[in-house]
């Protein structure tokens, strides 16, 4: 691939593709962190006098957070203490004539760019290059630099659409990402222990059959959802209140698949041994084999319990690489945040090079201030994606790209 630093930007105008798509409550963004993560990039960009047009996607439409991108030009301004400027259209006459009144050391920020109904779906390189999004920008933009490795794993208009267009260059934060993920993969230092857990139980279990069968992992411990399925493919029962949550969210068939990947790799997976929920106001753990279980039957379970935090502390401490990927409970209610915070401080504490990632994991890291964590990736879905083997099409994007113009001159 490209590095930054080769090319002269000065006068050259730049679309940064970023991915700012961040939480939000009650109609306002509340977290920065993928903000932060690509200031390095963008104030290259600017130091060395391009002209910057910043494409984000925000959520997706009927979602209660998708939003205008206004608030995230107003957050990029106040990160670099300059204008961003914001322009409510994405590819159509306003966004053209906003990019070409554009000088050098300025930037401006696309509306969502999910608001352009081809960037809503995903296409093969061909079809995205022929979209209105890339044939209506294409002719003002010199380059094409990408941050949005959180979107990795997505063949969409503007993260594959230029890429033999025009030369595709990974920003710093791309750099960084596939530095970290592919020394976690690819080491050979042992043990490797990788934690799964969060909603994403499909991504998960794709992972845990990649890194096992492939020899990339020595163990796998699970929480969230994912350590609910694989403790069900074990033949616990976690109650009518657990299994009806999960036949809602359609995953109650990935229980064959566990069961499967439990009886090839068994007992290479662990899972909880024991789970908090909320009873009368407070926190009770109950324990898998105690006769509490009846309060699974009433009660969702919120949290992975003590024991179970006790255990995968000391598997942590031992490791040599660690890759963990979603939260193990509810971390968003205080209460119900301890299996997350705790594990996540054990992987901190631990002298293995970690990588840690997902929208919910990177906020829960920030929140309670967890430190020592070798690298905090940006994305969940893409990481999932990457560590599942799967080939991701921003990056052969950037590598058909490279073959493209890396004859054609960098000024």
């Amino acid at each position: 691939m490209f590095k930054l630093t080769e090319f002269n930007y000065h006068g050259k105008t730049v679309f940064f593709r970023a991915d700012l798509n961040s939480p939000v409550k009650n109609g306002k963004i509340i977290s920065d962190a993928r903000f932060r993560a690509v200031l390095p990039t963008v104030r290259y960009l600017l130091e060395h006098n391009a002209k910057v047009v910043v494409g984000t996607h925000q959520s997706k439409p009927y979602e209660e957070d998708y939003l205008t991108t206004e608030q995230h030009a107003e957050i990029l301004s106040s990160l670099l203490g300059i204008e961003v400027k914001y322009v409510e259209d994405v590819f159509g006459k306003c966004a053209r004539e906003a990019i070409t009144s554009l000088k050098p050391g300025e930037i401006l920020m696309l509306e969502n760019l999910r608001f352009a109904a081809e960037e809503t779906k995903q296409a093969p390189i061909e079809k995205c290059e022929n979209t209105y999004f890339v044939r209506k920008l294409s002719p003002l933009i010199d380059y094409v630099v990408t941050d949005a490795f959180a979107a990795a794993h997505r063949s969409q208009p503007s993260l594959v659409g230029f890429a033999r267009l025009k030369p595709m260059i990974p920003g710093f934060l791309m750099e960084r990402e596939l530095k970290a993920l592919n020394k976690a993969y690819e080491s050979e230092e042992k043990p490797k222990i990788y934690v799964l857990g969060g909603a994403k139980v499909e991504d998960s279990l794709r992972v845990a059959e990649n890194v096992l069968r492939n020899g990339k992992a020595d163990l796998i411990l699970t929480g969230g959802l994912v350590g609910q399925i694989f403790t069900l493919a074990k033949g616990f029962d976690l109650g009518d209140a657990n299994i009806s949550f999960l036949e809602k969210r359609g995953l109650i068939k990935l229980i064959d698949w566990a069961e499967k990947i439990l009886n090839e790799f068994y007992p290479y997976v662990r899972t909880p041994v024991d789970f908090a929920v909320e009873y009368k106001g407070e926190r009770v753990e109950v324990d898998l084999l105690s006769d509490k279980k009846w309060i699974f039957d009433e009660r969702p379970i919120m949290d992975i319990g003590s024991r179970t935090i006790e255990k995968y502390r000391e598997i942590l401490q031992e490791a040599a690489i660690i890759v963990a990927n979603g939260p193990m409970g509810v971390f968003e209610i205080e209460e119900f945040a301890k299996g997350t915070v705790e594990v996540f401080k054990a992987i901190g504490e631990s002298e293995a090079f970690s990588v840690v990632g997902g929208g919910h994991s990177i906020a829960s890291i920030y929140k309670y201030n967890i430190k020592g964590i070798s690298h905090i990736s940006t994305g969940g879905g893409a990481m999932l994606a990457f560590f599942a083997g799967e080939e991701l099409p921003l990056v052969e994007a950037l590598k058909i790209s490279y073959e493209k113009f890396k004859d054609a001159g960098k000024s």
